[in-house]
């Protein structure tokens, strides 16, 4: 079978950053996005579902999957077209998103600094229209290739059909139609640089820069990550997994003048606020809180941890606690921000 492997009854542990012990009844490993077509034709006729995994750093696995695990492993990353001010920039899902940014970096690139370090696949990247310090990726994204399960061809999606969102995109509302295959970036040469948010100017400060380019601002960032974030690989964990709330503008408003400390960032509307989900949290007193060997992080209130062997039951229902706590102590709801496999945030 070419362009893919199959193996059954695969243990997903190494294969997520919660390090949840999980299983698969089987998975693919794809090498070649031309073979998804014979690919799904096989695995719908197996019982159970489909799902396409990355580096599985935004996910809990709730209980084991019945189904296909679809692993991409192409990792290919060119220049298309450069016109001298703006390069287009194909890379291939399975390649690791840090080492995008790095690789565009390299080439005199910017757009992407802000992101660094954060996990994850390119292929992810628009599902989740994942961002950090006021960036997302979706500004920069032109065209997603994508194969579509329902027709059994690869499309090409513009950018205006992608319908990204905070944390959000016509990918994620139709996970089981789309595997991701590659992603394509307009990318400028010169911009200015987002440096207003969650204590960028002062890291470069301490590094000495008083003139900052992109690689700076990527090596600032990193530093700050690294920082406040525990190492999946010596704590498992998925980053941030609650959502910023987004509010109605008079509610936060509100809370912020009976909470002065609280973090209030602008949304995509004048009439709607991004509220500090890691602030009401550590408020609500659940930062550093662990009961058996699922917690919160005691760097970073927003991040839920797996000590040793937690399952993936264990951490949800303690992201359950969390949410009902800070429901019942500030009136603000709070959703995932991960994938739930097994599972479903509203109770």
């Amino acid at each position: 079978m070419s362009g893919y492997q199959l193996a059954e009854n695969v243990s997903l542990a190494g294969r997520n950053t919660f390090h949840v012990a999980a299983r698969a009844a089987m998975m693919a490993d794809v090498t070649r996005s031309e073979a998804l077509s014979e690919l799904f034709d096989f695995a719908m006729l197996r019982e159970g579902p489909v799902m396409v995994l990355g580096e599985g750093s935004n996910l809990l696995f709730a209980a084991d999957f019945p189904g296909v695990v679809v692993c991409l492993t192409m990792a290919k990353v060119h220049i298309v077209e450069d016109d001298g001010s703006h390069a287009l920039v194909r890379a291939e899902a399975g390649l690791s998103w840090n080492d995008l940014v790095t690789w565009t970096l390299g080439r005199g690139l910017c757009g992407l600094e802000n992101t660094a370090l954060i996990p994850g696949t390119v292929g992810a990247s628009p599902i989740q229209n994942i961002g950090a310090y006021g960036v997302e990726v979706g500004e920069f994204i032109e065209t997603v290739e994508a194969f579509d399960r329902g027709t059994g061809q690869i499309k090409r999606v513009a950018h205006a059909d992608c319908e990204f969102a905070y944390r959000d995109s016509r990918f994620k509302a139709d996970l089981d139609q789309w595997v991701i295959t590659a992603v394509e970036f307009r990318l400028p040469r010169q911009r200015e640089l987002k440096l207003d948010y969650a204590g960028v100017r002062e890291e470069l400060a301490a590094m000495g820069v008083d003139t900052p380019r992109a690689s700076h601002v990527a090596e600032a960032i990193s530093r700050i990550r690294t920082r406040k974030l525990p190492n999946p690989a010596l704590l498992g964990n998925a980053g941030s997994f609650f959502k910023n709330p987004v509010l109605p503008a008079a509610q936060a408003d509100a809370l912020k003048e009976t909470h002065p400390l609280l973090p209030v960032f602008p949304s995509t509307s004048s009439e709607l606020r991004k509220v500090s989900a890691a602030w009401l949290i550590e408020k609500a007193g659940w930062k550093g809180f662990r009961e058996g060997d699922a917690g919160i992080a005691a760097q970073h209130a927003l991040v839920l941890v797996n000590h040793g062997n937690a399952t993936g039951a264990q951490l949800l229902s303690l992201a359950h606690r969390v949410a009902d706590s800070v429901q019942e102590t500030f009136g603000v709801g709070l959703e995932p921000e991960p994938r739930l496999i097994g599972a479903r945030w509203q109770r």
